[in-house]
């Protein structure tokens, strides 16, 4: 059981790009505070946080893991997240369990690109953020050009709360107790006053004393400035360390239990009720009815599916009686554990902002709301994720094996919420989908180390959209007579576009019973299907109103298959009058190369109908090129980028809207297709 209220919990993810020493701060702190004995390691695969076969072979996270420890009365819970761009779905939804996000940084590659979207993504929720620079001990490196650099990439508000000694073999405390001794760079005092100032800013009080009578303030008396300052964003502090040589680890596990905020001081997360999002009034009360929500779901080979979830609302005991999203029926809380790694050490109740997990709840899955009310819809507001546009069609290697295939799928995608199937019936192609080309390889060799399933992989079909651009009108008249009782149903009506991304309305404007209302509910059925089979090319289609105002029955004839072929023909009728056009996926990507490389990228995105959007220098001589393409134009690009680049380059990609395809490629789309309008 917790000797711990929510008062005396400290939730933090480290985030940041991959390679930046995430995995072996957490390894530190448990260390520095006496949770585990020896200091592990990601050459020998040691670490507590990195446990996965694959993670210890490649020495780098691949999954997000939870570990925790006490230090100074304060119960402190750790995320580790994956740093690698391929992996940021499982890495964004770790921000919803916790009040803080240190972002950390290697003090040799400096801000690389997925800080800076992990950074943005923090600031976003509203989230407490900090900086730990890692490897300061690192040879050639110069920290006082990168504490340039962050300031003028994040702010002002990014302070020191602590500095590198000289020789770097230790940290000098600029706030709490400031310490003597020389410094890297800048000084203790100047570093004091420059974070006072900045809190003091949040309390006029404070203020009023600080500047009229200069009194030195203590931090103890600083610190709810210092909360207001870190919920605002008016202050983020940096913190330097060497996770692998344990230098200024204390000093970090010092400012975690002092000055980060508990789960009562942080911006809380929002909850909505319902379809209509409105606020479900979610408090950090112990004694509220039980509201969870789950952040991580993993299938553990002993326990099965594992799910780990943050309280925010109410306490959690053996015993205790939850309700998953909208299920009716509750389960029970056989098991309620603690995470340490792989380790799951069971408690006996958790506090709300605490962290927990259950096992063997099939009911539950990847952003589940635990809840102990029936008949409450709750669901949480603003959780990122990234859309994951990279595919590869696949099919069994061994003729049999289709459906182990689609239960070690069904186990992957509970798992990473950035990894999607997609079953193409019409062109019986089954893809799967991520973030990128390492995400993918990396779920295929999981398919085949852990479930022993093998798969043959090539391109998958890009996944085209269409659409209307003008108003147009469309009738048919289905009547069939088989030599018993007929078929009949007229159908008239009316489509426009909407704008994009608005999905489609279905509008019945029939009057006077021409279309009985028995059988509006064919005619969309009808119209839905040919949405779905694309009118013109195949593809599924998009922002379209249909608006049904007019047809004909007949007393005997009529029924509901009639009506569905009426409705399907008479929409393909309009369509083709609507100037119709076929959509792209158009990507975001940003491509890191060898500055060296940086006019052959620009270049190649020119020439897949790309465009450049700007460069950033990310350190070490690399270079980050952004810009948007459309992902047809990417299928040979990894292979592309390898050869420019001699295998230095790397990129990751997002969605970001739908363009119409030029008329050239229109036009064979639409030849190649054969449209099924023949009766169901």
């Amino acid at each position: 059981m917790p000797a711990y209220g929510t008062e005396d919990i400290r939730n933090i993810a480290l985030v940041g790009h991959g390679g930046s020493g995430k995995t072996m701060i957490a390894e530190a702190l448990l260390h520095g505070s006496g949770a585990i004995e020896e200091l592990g390691s990601l050459e020998r695969g040691s670490t507590v946080c990195d446990f996965e076969p694959e993670e210890k072979a490649r020495q780098h996270s691949l999954a997000s893991a939870v570990v925790g420890f006490d230090f100074e009365g304060k119960h402190v819970n750790i995320i580790d997240t994956p740093g690698y761009p391929d992996f940021l779905g499982r890495t964004l939804p770790m921000l919803s369990a916790v009040e803080t996000a240190a972002v950390v940084i290697d003090a040799r590659s400096g801000i690389q690109i997925t800080t800076r979207r992990l950074m943005e993504a923090a600031a976003r929720r509203g989230m407490c953020r900090m900086i730990v620079i890692n490897k300061i001990d690192a040879p050639d490196i110069d920290l006082d050009a990168l504490m340039e650099e962050i300031r003028e990439a994040f702010g002002s508000e990014c302070l020191p709360i602590n500095l590198p000694a000289q020789g770097r073999g230790g940290v000098v405390d600029c706030f709490f107790d400031p310490g003597a001794g020389d410094t890297e760079f800048s000084s203790v005092e100047e570093a004091r006053t420059a974070i006072v100032d900045q809190v003091v800013e949040m309390d006029e009080e404070l203020m009023e004393l600080y500047l009229e009578e200069g009194e030195d303030i203590g931090a103890d008396r600083l610190h709810d400035a210092f909360t207001l300052a870190l919920r605002d964003g008016h202050l983020i502090p940096v913190c330097f360390t060497s996770a692998t040589s344990e230098v200024g680890v204390q000093e970090l596990l010092n400012v975690l239990a002092r000055v980060m905020p508990n789960p009562a001081e942080g911006n809380p997360i929002g909850f909505a009720n319902g379809e209509d999002d409105e606020d479900a009034g979610v408090a950090l009360d112990p004694e509220g009815a039980v509201v969870g929500h789950v952040f991580k779901v993993a299938i553990d080979p002993f326990v099965g599916k594992l799910s780990a979830f943050r309280i925010h609302q109410g306490t959690v005991t053996k015993d205790s009686q939850l309700y998953v999203d909208d299920e009716r029926k509750p389960f029970k809380v056989g098991h309620l554990f603690r995470l340490q790694g792989r380790e799951h050490e069971e408690i006996d109740k958790g506090v709300p902002g605490d962290i927990c997990a259950v096992a063997k709840i099939d009911e539950i899955n990847f952003n589940s709301v635990l809840h102990a009310e029936q008949d409450r819809d709750l669901h949480i507001r603003g959780l990122e994720l990234p859309e994951p546009m990279f595919g590869l069609a696949i099919e069994a290697k061994t003729r049999g094996d289709e459906q182990k295939i689609s239960d070690t799928l069904s186990k992957l995608v509970a798992e990473d919420p950035s990894f999607k199937v997609e079953q193409n019936a019409a062109l019986k192609e089954t893809v799967i989908r991520g973030i990128g080309d390492l995400h993918l390889r990396m779920m295929l060799e999981r398919m085949k180390e852990r479930y022993n399933v093998e798969v043959e992989t090539r391109p998958p079909k890009i996944p085209y959209r269409e659409s209307i651009t003008a108003k147009a009108e469309g009738h048919h008249r289905h009547k069939k007579q088989t030599g018993g009782a007929g078929q009949f149903g007229e159908v008239y009506l009316r489509v426009e576009p909407l704008e994009r991304g608005s999905g489609f309305e279905f509008v019945d404007n029939v009057v006077g019973g021409v279309i009985p209302s028995q059988f509006i509910p064919a005619v969309e059925k009808g119209i839905r299907q040919m949405l779905e089979q694309g009118a013109i090319a195949g593809y599924q289609m998009e922002d379209i109103r249909v608006s049904v105002y007019d047809g004909k029955h007949h007393s005997v004839d009529s029924k509901e298959i009639a009506f569905v072929q009426a409705g399907k023909k008479a929409f393909v009728d309009a369509v083709q009058k609507a100037r119709p056009i076929v959509l792209e996926p158009v990507v975001d990507i940003d491509i890191t190369v060898p500055q060296e490389n940086m006019g052959d990228i620009a270049g190649d995105l020119s020439g897949k109908r790309g465009r450049v959007g700007g460069t950033n220098a990310v350190g070490g001589g690399m270079v980050t090129v952004s810009g948007q393409v459309p992902l047809a134009e990417l299928e040979t690009f990894q292979s592309d980028l390898k050869s420019v680049t001699g295998g230095a380059g790397t990129y990751a990609m997002q969605f970001s809207h739908y363009d119409p395809v030029p008329r050239p490629v229109q036009d064979k789309l639409v030849a190649d297709f054969n449209p099924n309008l023949d009766d169901d």
